[in-house]
């Protein structure tokens, strides 16, 4: 059979994609590798309209079972792989999951971002052991530690805050003199007695043996080395954008529906029947949750 509609992604995006598809009586494909998308690290959402507050744990299975609720036999959701390939093919398109192909009029991509790395000496060797990229997954291993937090948006200071309930001492590590976070949320985070912040800190290296004992950061000509046993790091996320690779000429083709939605990034619309991509290096102030 051929599908009307793929969707490929199962973030926010996605989901509401999914469900509108269905509403609309469209038969659609719907692949994820999970529900897990970026918000669910997140342990209160305030700006999901219609709800005060919510963690992204619980958004994620809220999205999921919407999306279920309304699937019926119109999607038709396929979750735990990987799309490996998407071809043109005639009017409509071939995306191949594992080892199965499927035929599709339209494909929509929301596959969301992915973490921006720390690129310093040690970071790689270190990750996963000491230095992590989630406070929500990793942060209670670390209590009654002092640790850093490298970045300077919503998301350093909320990762902050969350630490500072166990850790003994928390370190937030800007590399400019501005932060990018909310006011709001830097005067209430730097309140914490035990939460404290750097400017000016470019990170420089981190150190350990089996796991971290040190992160060192550049402020003018001087390196100055913290002696902290946990990294966390929050410095943004990157499109995903792999599909670059399998996509082929396809995404010039004025049928293939391209949006590639995540924090920091807005679409532009393009093409006379409707192709949206997502600018890869418009940034947006406003944080939303596409991700």
């Amino acid at each position: 059979m051929t599908y009307d509609l793929t969707i490929i992604g199962g973030g926010p995006a996605g989901v509401a994609a999914g469900v509108y598809a269905s509403r609309k009586k469209l038969k659609t494909l719907f692949i994820t590798k999970n529900f897990e998308g970026q918000s669910t690290v997140s342990e209160g959402i305030e700006n999901w309209i219609g709800t005060v507050k919510i963690s992204g744990a619980e958004l994620s299975k809220s999205l999921e079972a919407h999306l279920r609720a309304y699937a019926g036999n119109i999607v038709d959701i396929k979750e735990g792989g990987l799309v490996s390939k998407i071809e043109k093919n005639g009017e409509g398109f071939s995306v191949t999951l594992k080892d199965e192909v499927f035929e599709t009029k339209t494909v929509l991509i929301t596959t969301g971002s992915k973490r921006r790395k720390l690129e310093v000496p040690g970071a790689e060797e270190f990750d996963n052991k000491g230095l992590t990229y989630c406070a929500t997954c990793d942060g209670p291993l670390f209590a009654d530690q002092d640790v850093v937090v490298v970045g300077g948006g919503n998301a350093a200071f909320e990762s902050a805050a969350q630490l500072a309930a166990y850790c003994k001492s928390v370190t937030i590590v800007n590399r400019s003199d501005v932060f990018r976070a909310d006011e709001v949320t830097v005067e209430k985070v730097l309140s914490k007695p035990n939460v404290k912040a750097i400017k000016n800190a470019i990170p420089y290296e981190v150190k350990g043996e089996k796991f971290v004992k040190s992160f060192s950061y550049k402020n003018g000509e001087e390196i100055v080395e913290l002696p902290v046993t946990g990294i966390f790091v929050e410095i943004g996320l990157l499109p995903s954008t792999d599909f670059e690779k399998i996509l082929l000429n396809s995404i010039l083709s004025e049928k293939l529906l391209l949006i590639l939605v995540h924090k920091n990034q807005k679409l532009r619309e393009f093409g006379r029947l409707g192709i949206v991509l997502t600018g890869f290096i418009i940034k947006i102030i406003l944080q939303r949750v596409t991700r």
